[in-house]
């Protein structure tokens, strides 16, 4: 239903998104170069997607950059079934926690934390530069829990500031919170515990689904092995096939968002 969902959809848009991605064959910013940009822009590739993804720990089984290889692969995803979208570079430095003393995932080695407001500033500025180069739809996507408030809050305050013109941000939380995905997991006989909340079934499936090279199989065991891992929940029990699902379910998520945001574009 997920897959038939999202062709119907897709199909709608199908005529915009072939010509706007004539010019380069990708939908990502940093792929192109200026004058690809420029040129899609005035073929109607008004919407950029900027998505956001924290650099973190994800238990000893997991890569550091999870949230960024699966952002990416759902970012392309939703910007060609939109149609109309490119994706800019993911931001990778997100807020993870206090540096002194050290909170959250900033516990462990290798995170990067960046404070929230200097995340919102980054984004900030990101949308400006957006709306300078034509942009007229601007969508916030997070792929990490950190990032979520900062995003909506700079969304809120530049639709304030500018007032509709030039460019509206758009703050798809639907991709991360409203997706779905937990509760069909607990219909295939997930529980809570073993879903978990943290490098558990979720994320290691649609991982394991999008980049299988990053997951070391050999290091997977439930709750991480050990006590301070990191792990919440049981990802022995993930699986590509559970993160198809996933990923769809957030795609579908994120297109039906923008689409209501934007008046059923």
């Amino acid at each position: 239903m997920l897959v038939a969902c999202a062709t119907e959809e897709a199909s709608e848009a199908e005529p915009e998104a072939n010509a706007g991605l004539e010019t380069a064959g990708t939908v990502f910013i940093e792929e192109m170069t200026w004058t690809e940009i420029r040129d899609a822009i005035d073929g109607g590739m008004t919407t950029v997607i900027l998505p956001t993804a924290g650099t973190e720990q994800n238990g000893p089984h997991m890569v550091m950059g999870k949230h960024r290889y699966i952002i990416e692969e759902a970012s392309d995803r939703i910007a060609r079934e939109l149609g109309n979208a490119l994706v800019a570079p993911a931001v990778t430095y997100v807020p993870e926690g206090d540096v002194d003393p050290p909170s959250g995932h900033m516990q462990y080695a290798g995170t990067i934390t960046l404070p929230n407001e200097f995340f919102m500033k980054l984004v900030e500025y990101a949308a400006r530069s957006f709306r300078v180069h034509g942009f007229t739809d601007i969508v916030f996507i997070g792929d990490s829990g950190g990032n979520q408030r900062g995003m909506q809050a700079v969304a809120a305050e530049l639709n304030e500031e500018w007032g509709g013109e030039g460019a509206t941000v758009h703050f798809i939380g639907d991709y991360y919170a409203n997706n779905g995905f937990r509760d069909w997991l607990m219909e295939q006989g997930e529980t809570d515990e073993t879903i978990g909340r943290h490098a558990g079934i979720s994320d290691t499936s649609i991982l394991l689904y999008v980049e299988p090279a990053h997951i070391r199989q050999d290091e997977l065991a439930a709750g991480g092995g050990f006590e301070g891992s990191g792990v919440s929940g049981d990802p022995t029990r993930a699986s590509a096939e559970y993160g198809e699902v996933g990923m769809e379910m957030r795609v579908d998520a994120a297109v039906r968002q923008i689409r209501a945001a934007m008046g059923s574009m």
